[in-house]
């Protein structure tokens, strides 16, 4: 049986919350499928499975376009351009914003429902009889992957939230599971969700036609960073955190089929030709060029006017928006800078673009169908990770050693040499400093960047660190308004009116 991420399963159509007891007219929906009656072959559960990744894909998730969440959050992207300035989206950016931003509640939203259809995966899979009890293992193992995920981007923006790991049927049961648990309690059940997915027989990578689900090597990678995080932004279990970082990360690390991270050069992680074999890509949303329905948009939505760099689709607009914060970050001769981004010289447009997404090919069509996957795990992020991991632990000489693997690769002098440069030892002064200068480098706009810049600093450290920049390089954002509130974003309105003290608003909003 050939599984394939392409065929969806639309959960939203056949989960029944109930209404009314008694209905003016007590009619069934012939079109509708019951949860309880769907579930009969393995068929079924692949579907649903399937309809679980398809989730990720989406812009209010972890979608390639989701950057309003991340980047735009960050030093590295915003909107600079004066149609955005009123706008809902420009809030993020600016650190305006408000419970009532309609994006914000998108995107809270698509994550809990993401986190539904797994559970429904989860609550019904036993009611389906396998011929192989792996088989069934692993669909569970990858339900839970992504619940773990989706729950891990819900803890970083929001801190405490509200953890479901059951299918919710009925409204009382809604109500009932309608409140705020501690970050820890959240943190507990992503951990215990990957090492479940840990237990099974996937793949250490998946290959062919299943590019795009989990694999052990993405379990492992995930499981180092969740530690990590809690190790860096939780006060309890700071050791243990990241003993169990190091193993898990080190695990990641030792299923790789390359030798040095060198042996790939930069531009092919990112190269449409070579993404099926490329050894550094550990799990990835899979998109298919040319088509309509599954193909890429990134390279053309990030395009300038006047450009021809990402795609065959014209530009009328100023495209993925560069902070000039981060362009003068890029050392000098780093290859990266010339493949990320580019100075759009347009009689309208004038104004650091991105170009680390591209498809200019034919196939891609004029509309822009392109065919970038969108990365969410590779080798880079896991070495800069252990880097990061030592560094905590104390040992800036192991942390340089996986340091100087991303900076090889890039052409940059190795650490002990760039930090006798007064340039980068002003700018970098420590391990700490080094380290998330190269992730920024390094992952420009691949949606780390603000969960780099919490990790790496306390609220009040954050507040200071970004306060401190040149407002000229940032844009028409304005740093001033940065505040300790700014660490989290707000709950949604309407999520707080449902229950203003078990669904308590972040401090500041």
């Amino acid at each position: 049986m050939k599984k394939h991420i392409y065929k969806v399963l639309a959960l939203s159509t056949i989960l029944s919350l109930g209404a009314c007891k008694k209905d003016f007219l007590n009619q069934n929906n012939p079109n509708a499928i019951a949860v309880e009656n769907y579930f009969k072959t393995e068929n079924d559960v692949l579907l649903a499975v399937n309809g679980v990744y398809q989730s990720l894909r989406s812009s209010n998730t972890l979608g390639e376009n989701s950057g309003l969440f991340t980047d735009e959050r960050s030093d590295d992207a915003g909107r600079n351009d004066n149609q955005s300035n009123a706008g809902e989206p420009f809030q993020f950016n600016d650190f305006s914003l408000l419970p009532s931003n309609s994006y914000l509640k998108s995107h809270w939203l698509a994550l809990y429902e993401a986190i539904g259809r797994t559970n429904v995966v989860l609550t019904n899979i036993d009611k389906v009889s396998f011929t192989n009890a792996a088989t069934k293992e692993n669909y569970k193992a990858e339900a839970k992957f992504i619940r773990a995920i989706m729950y891990f981007e819900l803890v970083r923006k929001w801190g405490p939230v509200p953890v479901v790991t059951k299918q919710l049927s009925t409204a009382d049961e809604v109500k009932e599971n309608t409140f705020r648990v501690p970050e820890a309690d959240v943190y507990n059940q992503i951990v215990s969700d990957l090492k479940d997915a840990l237990n099974s027989t996937l793949p250490n990578f998946q290959t062919g036609a299943n590019i795009g689900r989990t694999s052990k090597a993405a379990i492992n990678a995930y499981l180092g960073k969740v530690y990590l995080t809690m190790a860096a932004t939780l006060s309890a279990n700071k050791t243990e955190n990241l003993s169990n970082a190091n193993t898990y990360l080190t695990a990641a690390y030792n299923m790789k089929a390359f030798g040095n991270l060198s042996e790939i050069p930069y531009t092919d992680v990112f190269d449409v030709a070579k993404k099926a074999m490329c050894k550094e890509l550990i799990f990835q949303i899979s998109n298919k060029q040319g088509d309509i329905s599954f193909s890429s948009s990134i390279a053309a939505n990030n395009q300038a006017k006047g450009e021809t760099i990402n795609s065959l689709k014209p530009s009328t607009g100023i495209g993925g928006n560069v902070k000039l914060d981060l362009v003068s970050e890029y050392e000098t001769s780093d290859l990266r800078k010339d493949f990320s981004v580019k100075f759009a010289n347009d009689p309208i447009v004038k104004d650091w673009f991105i170009t680390k997404f591209r498809d200019a090919s034919q196939l891609a069509t004029n509309a822009g169908y392109g065919g970038n996957d969108w990365i969410l795990m590779r080798y880079a992020d896991v070495i800069l990770m252990l880097a990061e991991v030592a560094n905590l632990q104390g040992n800036d000489a192991v942390a340089a050693q996986y340091l100087d693997m991303v900076r090889a690769r890039a052409g940059r002098p190795l650490y002990a040499v760039a930090k006798t440069d007064a340039v980068y030892a002003a700018n970098f002064p420590t391990m700490k400093l080094a380290i998330l200068h190269e992730r920024r480098v390094e992952f420009a706009f691949e949606h780390q960047r603000w969960f780099d810049l919490i990790r790496t600093f306390t609220t009040a450290e954050l507040v200071t660190y970004l306060k401190a920049k040149p407002q000229a390089s940032y844009g028409i954002a304005k740093l001033s308004n940065v505040s300790a509130k700014d660490r989290y974003f707000p709950i949604p309105f309407d999520e707080v009116k449902l229950d203003p003290a078990k669904m308590y608003q972040n401090p500041g909003y």
